[in-house]
């Protein structure tokens, strides 16, 4: 049987952290930002931790033999 492939989109997508999280980044910062106010643009810049009820599926992703 071949070797399970990771899906390669999420690994561009999520970085494992020290203590096995994922960190992501914040979606809606790519285009139509004038009327978006600078505050609300500036949090969108931090990355963020990847839900607990979601990391489950996105870690059989990243590494499959999870």
């Amino acid at each position: 049987m071949p070797k399970m492939k990771s899906n390669r989109a999420a690994v561009k997508r999520f970085k494992l952290t020290a203590n096995g999280k994922l960190k992501r980044r914040k979606a809606y910062k790519s285009h139509i930002l004038t009327k978006k106010t600078t505050k609300r643009k500036r949090n969108l810049r931090t990355a963020t931790l990847v839900s607990d009820g979601d990391s489950k599926r996105m870690m059989r992703l990243i590494i499959p033999s999870l």
